[in-house]
């Protein structure tokens, strides 16, 4: 009797597996923007749901936004002119630029459907050909689709993890792997932010070279001994700046 259940839960969980796969096939589909293919299981509507939701207590968390309008049209500006001289105007997405009022954490950030971050304490370092580096990657980040591709991802190890608890107890060496992997994905998706954002500084007038600048900015923030929180999510900057002249060969080239 033992030796049946142990079959039937082999089974069991080999056919939660297998459904994950199938439905990680079923979820593929060419960026119109990027030519990537990707695993995606939202529209683009629910991209921008989940993004207009989650704006304000990202917000909240940085002390809210930066009390000066003057500066936060500044930054409007810059945005809607990467946006308007670049594929993001063909998008469905809704971008909003966001100056957040903490002047102590180096970050900037985007969610899904177009909200885009910056904090005061990264923003007061830049000059506007860098500020529209760094909002051209976050921009980037939107037209990628990445937290849209990490979402589905993560749904997909969280149901192979299911079936490997239920089949085998392998549950836990199964959500490492998924762990891990999402972990590579997410430095290849800051290296294709990396080139949009060089793209769209070049379409909008910006001396792409100022992105390096940007790069030296962010790995000077870390000091010696200390991290900053933009490296709890990108690569180190020196690793990104030589596929960033690579980027600004590439298009220069181009034009």
């Amino acid at each position: 009797m033992r030796r049946g259940s142990w079959k039937i839960r082999i089974f069991i969980g080999l056919a939660i597996v297998a459904f994950a796969f199938i439905q990680k096939c079923n979820n593929k589909e060419e960026n119109p923007y990027t030519g990537r293919t990707q695993t995606i299981n939202m529209s683009a509507e629910q991209e921008i749901a989940i993004g207009l939701q989650s704006a304000p207590e990202m917000a909240q968390q940085h002390g809210g936004l930066y009390p000066d309008e003057r500066l936060q049209a500044f930054v409007d500006n810059v945005g809607a002119k990467l946006v308007n001289n670049s594929i993001a105007r063909e998008t469905p997405y809704q971008y909003d630029f966001h100056l957040l009022a903490d002047d102590q954490t180096i970050n900037a950030f985007a969610l899904p459907g177009g909200q885009c971050f910056i904090t005061y304490a990264l923003f007061s370092q830049l000059t506007e050909a860098q500020l529209a580096g760094v909002l051209g990657h976050e921009i980037g980040h939107v037209i990628g689709r990445h937290s849209a591709e990490r979402i589905a991802e993560s749904s997909f190890w969280q149901t192979v993890t299911m079936g490997a608890t239920v089949g085998a107890d392998m549950g836990g060496l199964v959500g490492n792997i998924g762990q891990n992997t999402l972990l590579t994905n997410g430095r290849g998706d800051e290296l294709e932010s990396d080139e949009l954002g060089v793209l769209f500084m070049i379409q909008s007038g910006y001396d792409p070279y100022e992105m390096i600048r940007v790069m030296e900015i962010l790995k000077a923030a870390g000091g010696p001994n200390r991290v900053p929180e933009f490296q709890s999510t990108h690569p180190d900057p020196e690793n990104r700046i030589q596929k960033i002249k690579e980027a600004i060969e590439k298009y220069q080239g181009e034009r």
